[in-house]
């Protein structure tokens, strides 16, 4: 199996040539050797000539009907050396064998490399050195088992003749690789693999083809007539399966080459297209030449394995001309527009077929689609890229635009801490309409840019600055001191000072003379200055805020101006709360409850819970109700507000039950829910939802609902009294007219204002109110709980009057849900007493 090679790259070793003269001389040694011992075996005797000519013809024929493999960037020989190995043997003595070999393989060598291949001396050389050892090696292996020459065919001959060949395959498949190995650069064990799964088929008939010419000799030689249809028909079959398997081969090496050009960028695709070439053509060399405007660009791989690429000088050629016989080039085309040109050079002992042709064909189109796919995937990024940066940035400044402005500074706000103190700087230029008006809109884009320039250079590290559009420009300052007095309050801790201090300073930079369309001018400005914590506002309140601050500039004839709340009577502020408000009813951790037990004076046992809500905004910090149920009363939001919390709330007292805690929790509602006449349904699904009975929730109402005469709320508080919810009075003694109030509306629970609470021990007056409040309700069987108490003495007059509960601070602050059952569980057990119901036995 000698193999046929391709020199060697530029830059390779003399490895395979100094292999090819070590196989040389131990081929000449066996040859002698075996000679020398062929003649000492006969006594001298002289070998039969024409035998001894009988065998050199057959290995020659053996090699001259030879089929080809190729493998990688070289080409195998598949040959019938086994069978004519094996008919050697037996004709003459083994001696002669390597001899026989060497002149045989070297004729036929010869020959084909005349007629057929264009073959140097030294390859020619290297095949015949090679098949020589592989058969002297063979010789030996069969000889040390049976002596084959002449003796009648047995199961023992046979046997010998088939490790023989065996050997004889082994050998000279490894000389083949190595050589392939030591000429490619590639290793050694694929190519050997490679080989003898070929040959595998082949050396079965090769060995049945001699030990059968074997049996032929010794019985009838006239019974060899009939070989030679029989080694037609196996020299097809061996090329069908050889063709089949190299085409299957072919085509899965075609899809993985083409699979890897599956790459976005342009040098991925030409370095796959070059890796591609080199497996697919088993070329030496591969060129990609990629066009790009009016020039090229050129990647160029070999066997090394290294891709270097650079500008092409040359022009390309013709579609699928030849630089030279080894050169193949061909254009890449992609809609009847060149995007390159792919150049293969082949190795010098490879002549392309009409397959290579098809196949180049094939490729070249794969490559040149990939390329132009590349090309329009970079254009594509380009074009994103520039239209990302124009939709953010002002195209005249090259200052990031007002869009951009209001997300990256919304996007500071929310990395720095709620109090952190920011500031906003908004600019508008003076005059700069009677710019336009006069020296035209040229000078005014001049003038527009010069102070872009001036700001940027103004403007320090960290610091966001903008055009916002016409000549106004905004700055946002992340990066103020803290100048925090001990016991100052917190709107105190915000450095306008130092803001007002850079604004000036901005101004004193702006004003330097400039030449604007050959007029000298100085650049005046009236700036809007807003400082305030980073979680306080956003950037679209924070640009209104300077907005008013800037005219108020203009107005005042001065310079800068820092924004005053008092001034502004349009805040956003509220609007931006409620669309908070909104997301945070949505998710499940920002609303949460806080909760205050209420106790018996006269035991310590816990009479019921109020549920307080509190707002745990990300950007605000803990909101108070105080800063958000206002606004959230005056909006559409009321309805879902309410049940959100007295859905919490219920969930809470279904976990009180669970616990062994029958605790009554209340529930604040508004006027406004009143009006609702769906509010009593849906407290209803609630209930039954989280398995509460009604008359452990308490909804709280306040005086001013007996302001209204609608039928409506006379519905709702029936309805909602029919399925057993309790009703209890808040804030009882500030309303309107609180007896009529008592009248009117069918109430469990009066709760007394703080302000009465915390003002009975100086205030005659409040605490008469106290006092009738707490009468009036043991005369109509009502439940009276003291709201506010801070004090000891408080609890104690409270309890002097016969008030029954009470809670404030004095007891519990309001905590969160995960501790109020131990707190519960702790009272009820000090107390050793049930808890008092909400309305006394008999009341109505």
């Amino acid at each position: 199996m000698p193999p046929r090679v391709s020199p060697p790259a530029v830059g390779s070793t003399g490895h395979p040539k100094r292999l090819t003269a070590a196989v040389l001389a131990v081929a000449l040694c066996a040859a002698g050797l075996g000679v020398a011992v062929a003649e000492l075996s006969h006594g001298g005797a002289s070998t039969p000539f024409v035998r001894l000519a009988v065998v050199t013809a057959v290995i020659a024929l053996a090699q001259l009907a030879r089929l080809r493999l190729r493998i990688g960037s070289g080409t195998v020989s598949v040959t019938w050396n086994e069978a004519a190995l094996i008919i050697g043997l037996y004709l003459a003595p083994a001696g002669w064998l390597p001899a026989a070999t060497l002149v045989g393989a070297g004729l036929a060598w010869t020959l084909l490399s005349i007629f057929v291949d264009r073959r140097t001396a030294i390859e020619v050389v290297h095949a015949a050195a090679s098949l020589t050892v592989a058969v002297a090696l063979a010789t030996a292996v069969t000889t040390a088992i049976v002596d084959p020459h002449g003796v009648p065919p047995d199961a023992a001959l046979a046997s010998a003749l088939i490790v023989g060949a065996l050997t004889y395959l082994v050998v000279s498949a490894a000389l083949a690789a190595l050589t392939l190995s030591l000429r490619h650069a590639q290793p050694v064990w694929p190519i050997l693999r490679r080989a003898l799964h070929s040959k595998l088929l082949m050396f079965v008939g090769n060995v049945l083809v001699g030990v059968v010419v074997v049996v032929m000799l010794d019985h009838d030689p006239r019974w060899l007539l009939l070989l030679p249809p029989a080694l037609w028909l196996l020299q097809q079959t061996y090329g069908h399966r050889l063709s089949a398997d190299d085409e299957r081969r072919a085509w899965q090496e075609f899809a993985q080459a083409t699979g890897a050009l599956n790459q976005l960028d342009e040098r991925s695709v030409a370095a796959a297209g070059v890796a591609g070439a080199l497996t697919l053509f088993g070329a030496e060399q591969v060129e990609v030449h990629v066009i790009r405007g009016e020039g090229r660009h050129g990647y160029r791989g070999d066997r090394s394995g290294l891709l270097s690429d650079g500008d092409v000088i040359d022009g390309g050629t013709e579609r699928s001309s030849a630089v030279d016989a080894q050169t193949l080039v061909r254009s890449l085309i992609v809609g009847g527009q060149a995007v390159g040109e792919l150049r293969v050079r082949l190795p010098r002992s490879v002549l392309p077929g009409p397959r290579d042709q098809m196949a180049l064909s094939a490729f070249s189109d794969a490559l040149g689609a990939a390329l132009h796919d590349a090309a329009t995937h970079r254009e594509l990024r380009i074009m994103a890229a520039r239209s990302s940066y124009e939709a953010v940035h002002d195209p005249l400044t090259n200052l990031i635009n007002r869009a951009a402005m209001l997300s990256k500074g919304d996007l500071a706000l929310h990395q720095l801490t709620h109090d952190h103190p920011v500031a906003l700087v908004l600019l508008d230029l003076n005059h700069f309409k009677e710019v336009n008006d006069t020296l035209g809109h040229a000078a005014g884009d001049e003038l527009l840019r010069v102070t872009a320039a001036r700001l940027g250079a103004l403007a320090r590290p960290g610091e966001l600055l903008g055009r916002l559009g016409g000549d106004e420009f905004a700055l946002l300052v992340t990066a103020l001191p803290v100048l925090r007095e001990p016991d100052t309050p917190d709107d105190g801790a915000v450095p306008v000072p130092q803001a007002m201090r850079r604004a000036r300073e901005i101004v004193d930079g702006l004003a330097a003379p400039t030449e604007i369309a050959g007029v000298k001018m100085s650049v005046e400005a009236s700036i809007g200055v807003v400082v305030t914590g980073a979680g306080t506002a956003d950037m679209t309140e924070l640009l209104r805020r300077a907005d008013i601050a800037m005219y108020q500039a203009k107005e005042g004839g001065s310079s800068v101006a820092a924004y005053d709340s008092a001034t502004d009577a349009a805040s956003t502020d509220q609007l931006a709360l409620l669309a908070e408000l909104r997301e945070a009813l949505a998710v499940d951790d920002q609303l949460v409850l806080a909760l205050q037990p209420s106790v018996s004076l006269a035991t310590g046992a816990p009479t019921g819970v109020e549920a307080l809500i509190r707002w745990q905004h990300p950007r605000r910090g803990w909101l108070t109700p105080a800063e958000f149920v206002r606004a959230v009363e005056g909006s559409d939001l009321l309805a879902p507000f309410t049940r959100y919390v007295v859905d919490k709330a219920l969930g809470v007292a279904a976990d009180w039950a669970r616990n062994g805690l029958n605790v009554p929790i209340s529930v604040n509602v508004s006027a406004r829910n009143l009006l609702d006449p769906r509010l009593p349904a849906q407290i209803g699904e609630s209930l039954r939802r989280h398995q509460v009975p009604p008359h452990r929730l308490v909804l709280e109402i306040t005086e001013t609902v007996v302001m209204s005469e609608l039928e409506v709320i006379d519905e709702v508080l029936g309805a909602l009294r029919e399925m057993g919810v309790q009703l209890a009075v808040d804030d009882f003694g500030t309303g309107f007219s609180s007896l009529t109030f008592l009248t009117r509306i069918s109430v469990d629970e009066l709760k007394v204002d703080r302000s009465f609470v915390v003002r009975m021990a100086d205030s005659p007056e409040a605490a008469a109110i106290v006092r009738t409040t707490i009468e009036l309700g043991r005369e109509l069987g009502l439940r009276v709980v003291a709201e506010g108490v801070e004090t000891a003495d408080q609890r104690a007059a409270l309890a002097a009057l016969g008030c029954a509960a009470a809670q404030g601070y004095h007891f519990f602050k309001p905590m969160p849900a995960d501790k109020i059952v131990a707190v519960l569980r702790s009272l009820l057990d000090s107390a050793q007493a049930q808890v008092l119901p909400l309305r006394a036995d008999g009341a109505s």
